[in-house]
């Protein structure tokens, strides 16, 4: 980064105090030691501290740093005085390394995918939230100048996240009326634009919701130069920036903090959609509904924070997706398979993501690894809460050629190896008095699979939907749920094999969606049925097969 600084923040405005007031003292002869020796204290912190933070941040991307030193090195009063911009801008309102890193941290945070920026100016903020946004985000900058526009855009094309943002040029105001008539929303807004009509773009966006549910507000130059609270201020800005700040902590439908990080952001967020109609009176009707059951909103209901999951099977394929999907939504994951090495392989991943994991190597067929899985769950982690019984073998061959071998080893993973995981696992959550029990069955449970002939494997999994008809029927009075998912399909390195391409066509022409599925179609069926928002579902069946068994 250039050694430059942004200047007039209120730490470079103490500074510069400090530097004085230690000039003075040093030509003052009648200046104890002790309070020249504070003064320079005092000096070391706060000129110290922008430096340290400037460092101990995560280094910016290298189309953020030239996006950088290009406002920094142009001649912006030359460029004013040609006619080119409006008004005369300082290079000094770029955005900068550690409030853009922050910002993009904000995003991570709340999860946003979609932002709002009022206020581009070469668009370092822009990039630095783009930077946050995952694939398929996007942003929407509104920006006065044209100019700046065309400045950008050429950084923008040099960055992968270039893509996601789109500059709206002209009225920021008019822009915001255009997104509202459109009935769009966003997750985060930044507003960083002209001072005094900052209380004017705030209450519209609240009033048309143009921030979502449980989205945030992010305000730049809250604290500008500390002139919104210094007495005996005259700057419009400074006053505009104090008639700002007091009218959101007067506001009762938000609640908000100021971040002294340079010239101060203010991250707002509206209070609870229950405290706000309890101060408007507005006549609504008070419910689960409403509030959300326990106070929770449909999606926290599906969160599985400080929950104990097992899969089985899940060191590859539809079982190693199961894996992920419950460990991103927050529960602890065991990772079960007769592969060792494939096990702590997925193991691994997990914990690369944050996810608190650990491998177990078991044959499900055998009741002895089944309760070792189970007794080194429950000695690691206290509890099982939801058990993902996945694992499953699959052997073709005409009917009158399977062999008893065939049909046992089928039924002992299928069947027999399930009913052992669910027994276990069961015995478990009915002392709890709390369970999910997902099953992997199969469409091949509905219909007869062709033009491939396997008879062990059909008979079987349509063995697994009737033991999952039946534990769900007879825990669920005592909190248990007992359910299963019914893939289709599914496209996976076997499938792809020499033997079975052929297929592949004939599979395609029965199937109504024109494609195999993808583990990840499966991944959020096996979240809704871990987690609270599944509770009066017991014994179903969920299939998932792109319309296969319809035709």
């Amino acid at each position: 980064m250039p050694a430059e600084k942004v200047p007039d923040t209120p730490v470079e405005v103490l500074v510069e105090l400090l530097k004085k007031a230690k000039e003075i003292a040093a030509t003052s002869g009648n200046v104890p030691e002790e309070l020249t020796c504070q003064l320079q204290k005092a000096l070391d912190i706060a000129s110290g501290l922008d430096d340290y933070l400037e460092l101990m941040t995560t280094q910016e991307s290298e189309p953020l740093a030239e996006l950088y030193r290009k406002t920094i090195s142009h001649d912006w009063k030359q460029v004013h005085k040609e006619g080119k911009t409006m008004f005369q801008l300082p290079k000094e309102c770029i955005t900068g390394h550690v409030e853009g890193q922050t910002l993009k941290m904000l995003i991570h945070i709340s999860q946003a995918k979609r932002v709002l920026e009022i206020g581009m100016f070469t668009g370092y903020s822009a990039l630095s939230m783009a930077e946050g946004l995952p694939e398929d985000g996007c942003l929407v900058a509104c920006e006065l100048e044209p100019y700046l526009k065309d400045f950008a855009q050429p950084i923008f094309d040099t960055s992968p996240h270039g893509k996601k943002i789109t500059v709206k040029t002209g009225s920021a105001m008019d822009t915001l009326k255009e997104l509202a008539a459109a009935g769009e929303q966003f997750d985060m807004v930044f507003i960083d634009a002209d001072k005094d009509n900052y209380i004017n773009y705030y209450n519209f966006i609240l009033d048309n919701n143009l921030l979502r549910l449980r989205g945030v507000m992010c305000v730049d130059n809250c604290l500008f130069k500390a002139k919104v609270y210094l007495k005996d201020v005259t700057d419009s800005n400074g006053l505009a920036l104090r008639k700002f700040n007091q009218f959101v902590c007067n506001d009762p439908r938000v609640e908000q903090v100021i971040i002294p990080l340079r010239d101060g952001i203010s991250v707002i967020r509206r209070v609870s959609v229950v405290s706000e109609c309890s101060r408007t009176q507005s006549k609504i009707t008070d419910d689960k509904v409403f509030r959300g059951v326990g106070g929770r909103p449909i999606l926290d209901r599906m969160h599985l924070d400080g929950k104990v999951a097992y899969v089985t099977g899940a060191g590859q394929g539809i079982g190693r997706a199961f894996a992920h999907a419950l460990g991103e939504v927050g529960a602890k994951v065991a990772v079960v398979d007769l592969d060792k090495d494939k096990a702590e392989a997925v193991a691994e991943e997990l914990f690369l993501k944050g996810v608190n994991a650990i491998s177990i190597t078991a044959d499900i067929s055998k009741s002895d690894d089944v309760q070792r899985m189970i007794d080194n769950i429950v000695s690691k982690w206290g509890a099982i809460h939801i058990a993902c019984n996945n694992a499953g073998i699959n052997m073709n061959s005409a009917s009158e050629d399977t062999s008893l071998e065939e049909w046992d080893q089928t039924f002992n993973v299928n069947l027999r190896g399930t009913f052992m995981c669910c027994q276990a696992a069961g015995r478990v959550m009915l002392k709890q008095g709390y369970g999910k029990i997902i099953n992997t069955a199969s469409m091949a449970s509905l219909i007869v699979p062709h033009p491939q002939k396997q008879l062990s494997y059909n008979t079987s999994k349509a063995g697994v939907v009737k033991l999952t008809q039946t534990l769900g029927t007879e825990w669920i009075d005592r909190g248990v749920h007992v359910n299963c998912i019914s893939p289709g399909i599914v496209d996976t390195p076997l499938i792809h094999s020499e033997s079975l391409r052929p297929l592949v066509q004939r599979w395609l022409s029965d199937i109504p969606a024109g494609r195999l599925a993808q583990v990840t179609d499966l991944q959020a069926a096996v979240v809704y049925l871990a987690s609270d928002a599944s509770d009066y579902m017991t014994g179903h069946n969920l299939v998932i097969e792109g319309g296969q068994s319809l035709w």
